[in-house]
């Protein structure tokens, strides 16, 4: 094997590597975070947690992702340990699929059909397609389809010239040598687990070794081993990922490595135990990337088969590792912040990091419409211990805008979807227009407390229709949050008209005031204060008006903004004038 011939087995690792990182990031953009969400969702039955482990570990071709994915949830407080136990043991299974993939290299025959199944063969087939859709697909779908294709293809080509510049190593005596050494047991391990952690894929070290195989001098007696030492190696994503976590991520990070230490140890205490008796003559074949595949899958799908009726011991190994404290005994999941959701590992994959951006930004929604209210409430009846409460839900709005908008920006270097662009564009802007409404609730609060630190009060009249206003704003500052929850596009497209009305509220109250003012029925203080709080009013249903707008421009086509506000106030849009004039007489003053 000369160095032309080494440069190119690199460079065919290197073409896997790639092509490996290029299918998961396909695959992963694909599934929008779906798959994540279900996880979330469908885990409360063990068994149904390892099925779904082993699923969504076989689309996205990586169990590190998975048990990363799993601890961000227990760090999130989403998921429980013991449902976090039933997706690691699934996870395990489920990365046995992509060695199956990469066993096609060995399909031999003279047949078409056979002859079709050689990765050499399809590939090209595969890349043609997946350059024309990335090109020339229109759809997020199609290009999502192409890179995939892409990714496969260049997996696959890695593959092969790797599997060919290695075969020059079978007539090296010193490559035979250094082979036989891996034999050994506890040394063919530590080659598997040292392999498996540099490049923190289980999936990819197995590919390695399957090319290896090419070679014809790798026997199962080497392959054994550096197998066991991969399911190992393997941890070192999810203990990476653990550190700096809660408790509970970092026993979920220890499940992980106890279950993959428990069950390759057992393995090869007893495969070597009996061997001493029976040696097992198959030891000393070549192994194949078929057999690899089968070893591989047969070895994971027993562990699991076996440590599913005792796999509470794993969590009870974890809490003894990091034993429970009485804090948290006595916090639940539910009595910890929503603003937990927002985990860094969620980053990876971005869909699901997005979903929970907007699960955290309905929270402070909420809150933000509850401070508004509590303010309102003020006007009449002024409460020191409610504006206590304005003051620390504006700070909770502050504190959720500052993470949201944080995490949103470190979500926005990711490699997103032309469709999750926008929704985090929406986001960014919708958060800050919350925020603001919480500011307007503080504003409106100390109005109310001057009125009652002066002893003022609105008269009858200005009371009356001071209600009415303040009905509207709370109408569409409640409509505003269900639909920025919702999506709801048809509820989205009433909020236009009420700012409109709204927008005509604020000129006539202040108008009325003025005719009360010249009557000597109302005083200027008063009307400094009413001044104050109609203004406050409008920004607020501006606000709104923005929220509403960014959601029908998240799922228009070629929307402009400005271009729909002047459509819907224009005279000729007779949908916009008749739901104006229905809500004026729904809201008319009295």
């Amino acid at each position: 094997m000369d160095i032309f011939s080494l440069l190119t087995m690199i460079g065919g690792l290197a073409l896997f590597l790639y092509g490996m990182e290029v299918l998961g990031d396909g695959l992963k953009k694909a599934s929008g975070g779906k798959l994540e969400h279900i996880l979330e969702k469908l885990t409360s039955n063990k068994l149904m947690a390892v099925l779904l482990g082993a699923g969504v570990t076989a689309v996205i071709q990586s169990s590190s992702a998975t048990t990363v994915m799993v601890v961000g949830f227990v760090n999130s407080g989403i998921m429980k340990l013991s449902q976090a136990v039933g997706v690691i043991l699934g996870a395990n299974v489920g990365t046995t699929v992509t060695a199956w993939i990469l066993s096609l290299t060995d399909v031999g025959g003279t047949s078409f059909f056979l002859k079709l199944l050689k990765p050499t063969s399809f590939s090209p087939i595969l890349a043609i397609i997946g350059v024309a859709l990335l090109s020339m697909g229109n759809k997020e779908k199609h290009k999502n389809i192409g890179t995939i294709l892409i990714g496969f293809a260049v997996l696959m080509f890695g593959m092969d010239t790797m599997s060919t510049a290695v075969e020059p190593l079978s007539e090296m005596p010193e490559f035979s040598h250094i082979l036989l050494m891996f034999s050994n047991p506890v040394l063919g391990m530590l080659v598997g687990l040292v392999l498996t952690a540099i490049i923190q894929s289980s999936s990819a070290s197995i590919g390695i070794l399957q090319a290896l195989c090419a070679t014809g001098v790798v026997s199962y007696a080497t392959a054994i081993p550096i197998i066991m030492g991969q399911n190992v190696g393997t941890c070192v994503t999810a203990m990476l990922s653990s550190a700096g976590a809660s408790k509970n991520a970092k026993r979920a990070a220890l499940v992980h490595l106890y279950y993959n230490i428990i069950k390759t140890v057992a393995f090869m205490v007893v495969f070597y135990a009996v061997n001493a008796f029976v040696h097992f003559a198959f030891l000393n074949e070549a192994a194949s990337a078929l057999g690899i595949a089968v070893i591989h899958t047969a070895f994971n799908v027993g562990a699991v088969v076996i440590m599913f009726p005792v796999s509470s011991i794993l969590e009870k190994l974890a809490y003894l590792t990091i034993p429970e404290t009485e804090e948290e005994k006595q916090e639940s999941v539910h009595d910890k912040k929503e603003i937990q959701l927002l985990d860094p590992r969620f980053l990876n994959t971005p869909g699901f990091a997005l979903e929970q951006c907007k699960n955290v930004a309905v929270d402070m929604a909420e809150y933000s419409k509850e401070a508004l209210f509590l303010a309102i409430q003020m006007i009449d009846k002024y409460d020191k211990q409610a504006a206590e409460k304005v003051i620390e839900l504006e700070n909770a709005v502050d504190h959720y805008e500052d993470e949201i908008g944080t995490y949103l920006v470190k979500l926005s270097s990711r490699h997103l979807t032309e469709k999750d662009s926008q929704q985090l564009s929406v986001l960014l802007h919708s958060i800050g227009d919350f925020e603001r409404i919480s500011d307007h609730a503080i504003n409106i609060m100390e109005s109310a407390r001057e009125m009652y630190e002066k002893e003022l009060s609105f008269s009858k009249k200005a009371q009356e229709e001071l209600a009415i206003y303040t009905g509207a704003i709370k109408d569409i500052v409640s409509t505003s949050v269900l639909v920025f929850q919702e999506e709801d596009l048809k509820l989205a497209a009433m909020i236009e008209p009420l700012e409109e009305v709204i927008d005509g509220l604020s000129v006539e109250v202040k108008k009325r005031h003025m005719k009360r003012l010249r009557k000597g029925k109302c005083t200027i203080e008063m009307g400094f204060i009413l001044s104050d709080i109609t203004t406050n009013y409008e920004r607020v249903s501006d606000h709104c008006s923005n929220i509403a707008l960014s959601l029908l421009q998240l799922n228009e086509e070629n929307f402009d903004t400005h271009e729909y506000q002047e459509t819907i106030s224009s005279k000729d849009n007779v949908a916009f004038t008749s739901e104006v004039e229905h809500l004026k007489e729904r809201y008319q003053l009295p």
